[in-house]
């Protein structure tokens, strides 16, 4: 079937645009990009569904300059002639450097500028009046600057584009949109692409499209079980930090992790909570600052930080409501902020950011619908690579978990095993946990908060102006530093060896026990892990249990031999 597939030199397409194609090491398309780039080349309307990472930004982005190409051929006039809205900031960015990187050859020809972000109109006014060819924005800040006359669409939109358009609404955008689409041309090219079709892009396919053709692609929302491996462990409150805890103090989980909470202030609670045990990690939500949300995220891609500890929407669909019921007795939390002042209605981390080679997503809070356990879960396991999705489910968590499983055994085979974790190996590690969570109190919590918010904000304003003079001093700019306003105990940094599992005691540090083995006589290192590197890369979260006999992600080993250390983004992890 393979030599049956149509190759990106074979629509037609410019040669400086193949060239950029190569550059990004794309020999072949995706399915999404084969079917649809050929259309959209003819002139016809898409609404297109395929999972989330099989590539949908540039099944648009290459139709979109090649036709702007084309265009410019016969008329030079330097005209605004596409407008993609998308729901987020974050996504907004990646769109804008996902278009770049494919004018890279052709840039004088195809300008694109990205007005999503949160600068004054009077300062993104000079960028619209030099009329790129492509302007990326939310739905909202378009609208805003049609009301300051700073954009007029009326007379040469050519194509519009709505990205993620099942989210479009569900973020609050349906008055703006339809506001929108009275200051569009009549005529012009659309395209819906999005991960699920659901009530919001029906409704929005009759608003925007006409006459369109429907691509239906892979049956399946996410990877088959050979790409993604799902598992879900029942646990309660206390168990969820003995079990994050255990996973990452003895390198269990291994590669690039985003953890899913699903409050903010549980974001800084579990941020303090592995402070303790010296476990740096990242804070990713609504409160902080745009310009810091995507250096966090770029920084991320590039390798800088293991673990990220991210909110999704679904705080921000009800930003007024200030109270709601949790695992821990019913009792009622009060969120931080009378009605949610301060975090951004436009902020996403779960929806369509394309975070670079995660090998795990842990929902340490499980997500409240299927959509968002899709996108969630759809951060890792993307394009080719393999990936695995653990989750944590409490008992009032466990009719979500049934919808989830219902949604995905009817849609593929992937659904969430069981984890048979045996709680009980590690009780040893329960004194240690309860220790650490005595010190982080809910006034730890604000105060780190309000910490965390501050130095953002002075690091995304203040210092703006400096570091675009001064880019490499932006990569020294870290954002996993200690918060540290709960009280650290020097001793919990370590893990004694009684404490760990007999059955895990070759697993935590194979690289301690193999060193003497690693040199010859003559003192030059042996080279390096070969044995298991194949096999183990492909399982990034390594949980081995000889007693349970279970390998989730991992691999068995013979009595006798030990288990080699996995090397993730060029660093070897022990």
């Amino acid at each position: 079937m393979e030599v049956d597939r149509l190759l990106f030199h074979e629509m037609g397409l410019d040669d400086r645009l193949l060239k950029a194609l190569a550059d990004l090491g794309w020999s072949h398309p995706t399915l999404i990009q084969e079917k649809a780039i050929p259309l959209a080349l003819e002139g016809k309307d898409l609404l297109a569904r395929a999972r989330t990472g099989s590539g949908k930004t540039a099944a648009y982005a290459v139709p979109l300059i090649q036709r702007i190409l084309t265009s410019k051929q016969t008329v030079r006039e330097q005209q605004i002639r596409a407008l993609v809205l998308v729901p987020t900031k974050e996504l907004g960015q990646q769109v804008q450097t996902m278009i770049r990187q494919l004018t890279a050859y052709c840039g004088r020809d195809v300008r694109v500028a990205d007005i999503s972000g949160k600068a004054d109109l009077s300062a993104q006014k000079p960028i619209l009046m030099e009329k790129p060819d492509i302007v990326v924005s939310t739905p909202s800040r378009v609208q805003a600057h049609i009301n300051a006359q700073n954009l007029q669409l009326h007379s040469s939109l050519e194509m519009l584009v709505i990205d993620e358009a099942d989210l479009l609404f569900s973020f609050g955008f349906e008055a703006d949109l339809k506001s929108l689409l009275c200051h569009l041309p009549k005529i012009y090219q659309a395209f819906l692409m999005s991960a699920t079709l659901n009530d919001d892009v029906q409704a929005l396919k009759e608003l925007v499209l006409h006459n369109p053709v429907t691509l239906k692609l892979q049956g399946s929302q996410l990877p088959d079980s050979s790409q993604l491996q799902q598992y879900s462990i029942k646990c309660e409150e206390e168990d969820k930090f003995l079990l994050i805890y255990t996973l990452l103090k003895l390198g269990l989980v291994r590669g690039k992790t985003l953890i899913f909470v699903g409050e903010v202030s549980r974001c800084y609670r579990l941020k303090l909570f592995l402070e303790q045990f010296s476990i740096p990690a990242c804070v990713l939500n609504s409160e902080l600052p745009v310009h810091s949300r995507c250096h966090i995220i770029s920084q991320f891609n590039q390798g800088f930080y293991n673990y990220i500890i991210a909110t999704d929407e679904q705080g921000l669909e009800n930003p007024a409501g200030s109270s709601k019921k949790t695992p821990e007795g019913g009792k009622k939390k009060k969120n931080f902020g009378k009605s949610g002042k301060g975090k951004d209605r436009e902020y996403g981390v779960s929806r369509g950011i394309d975070f670079h080679n995660v090998s795990n997503v842990v929902n340490f809070d499980f997500p409240t619908s299927v959509d968002s356990y899709i996108h969630r879960v759809g951060r890792t396991a993307r394009a080719n690579n393999p990936g695995t999705a653990l989750s944590f489910i409490s008992h009032t968590e466990l009719p979500t978990l049934t919808e989830v499983e219902n949604a995905l055994t009817g849609d593929t085979e992937c659904v969430l095993k069981p984890y048979g974790f045996k709680m009980e190996e590690i009780e040893g590690f329960r004194y240690r946990c309860r220790d650490a969570m005595r010190s982080v109190t809910k006034q730890a919590v604000r105060e780190a908060r309000l910490k965390e918010i501050k130095q953002e904000l002075l690091n995304s304003e203040k210092l703006k102006t400096y570091f675009e003079d001064n880019p490499r001093d932006l990569q020294l700019l870290r954002h996993d530093k200690d918060l540290h306003p709960a009280v650290i105990k020097p001793h919990m940094k370590n893990v004694p060896d009684y404490l760990v599992p007999e059955t895990l005691k070759s697993l935590v540090n194979p690289l301690k026990q193999r060193r003497k083995k690693r040199f010859k006589a003559s003192g030059v290192m042996l080279s390096s892990f070969k044995v298991r590197k194949q096999t183990l890369s492909s399982c990034p979260l390594m949980m081995v249990w000889r007693v349970s006999q279970l390998a989730v992600g991992g691999v068995s080993t013979r009595d006798g031999e030990e288990s080699e250390p996995i090397s993730v983004g060029g660093r070897v992890h022990s």
